[in-house]
């Protein structure tokens, strides 16, 4: 990898990329370095044929606390959001499609061409809370905790989260953690359906990169790119226009030698030997 990080770490696990926010002091809060290396390092396993997906993580006993208090006091001067464009670090991160949509962070987690897994290994607040909303899935510690924080500092919900969290847990439940700003654990974020698993303390990372691993060996990576690509797209479609497109990409599935792997390891009672994807 060409980059030395300095606010993260990025680690392979079989065929998962592990990406940890690490200023566990802070309990992992966000500075504009950080953003920043974190989408670099999504691009560089979005671009790595033998990766299958990444696993977002947060290095101590926390995920992430949000923006770091000192860009947020320079921000409550400012009055406005201060931007620093760290050159070194641009990245395209997915979205070949140039979708409008997915350019802004963290939506353009939903345009990575691989999928994306949130361990949440403990406190998760503020933008961590809205990074965690915009994976793909969340694997959480039961004793994980999680709070949006935004009501309380005068704020709206941020960076797209009102309009991906509704989706997630549906309108009244977003409501309540948005207003009330309260604390809910990894067993109550299970139940509203914002976990889709819980794990003992300590193991969320580890049961996020098992779960890809697994994949891995059973999936065609290109038929996991364009499940995720249907599901966000025809999130923002009607039922009729969605169908179609789905219908002119299964007509290109069939067409590709996946299928026939597929098939043909199925037949042969083998593992399946699929394409990657080479971007």
């Amino acid at each position: 990898m060409a980059v030395n990080y300095e606010e993260i770490l990025y680690d392979v696990k079989g065929k998962v990329a592990v990406i940890t926010m690490n200023r566990p002091d802070t309990l992992n809060a966000l500075t504009d370095l950080a953003q920043a290396e974190i989408r670099h390092a999504l691009d560089v396993s979005d671009r790595a044929p033998e990766i299958i997906g990444s696993v977002l993580t947060g290095a101590g006993r926390g995920f992430c606390s949000g923006v770091d208090m000192n860009a947020l006091g320079a921000m409550s001067e400012a009055g406005k959001r201060l931007g620093n464009a760290h050159e070194h670090l641009a990245a395209e991160a997915g979205n070949p499609d140039r979708d409008p949509n997915f350019l802004s962070s963290p939506p353009y987690f939903l345009a990575l061409r691989k999928p994306l897994i949130a361990a949440v290994n403990g406190a998760c607040a503020g933008l961590g809370f809205s990074y965690a909303t915009f994976c793909d899935l969340r694997f959480v510690d039961r004793n994980a905790k999680f709070v949006s924080s935004f009501s309380p500092r005068g704020l709206i919900a941020e960076h797209g989260t009102s309009w991906m969290l509704p989706r997630i847990v549906g309108p009244s439940n977003a409501l309540d953690i948005f207003w009330s700003s309260r604390k809910f654990d990894g067993e109550e974020a299970h139940r509203m359906g914002y976990a889709n698993r819980v794990c003992e303390s300590g193991e969320c990372v580890n049961e996020a990169v098992t779960y890809l691993n697994d994949i891995a060996g059973t999936a065609a990576p290109m038929s996991l790119m364009m499940m995720k690509k249907q599901v966000y797209r025809h999130l923002m479609q009607e039922l009729g226009p969605a169908m179609a497109e789905s219908n002119t990409w299964m007509d290109e599935s069939l067409a590709r030698d996946d299928f026939k792997e597929g098939v043909a390891s199925f037949v042969e009672k083998r593992p399946p030997a699929f394409g990657k994807i080479e971007v």
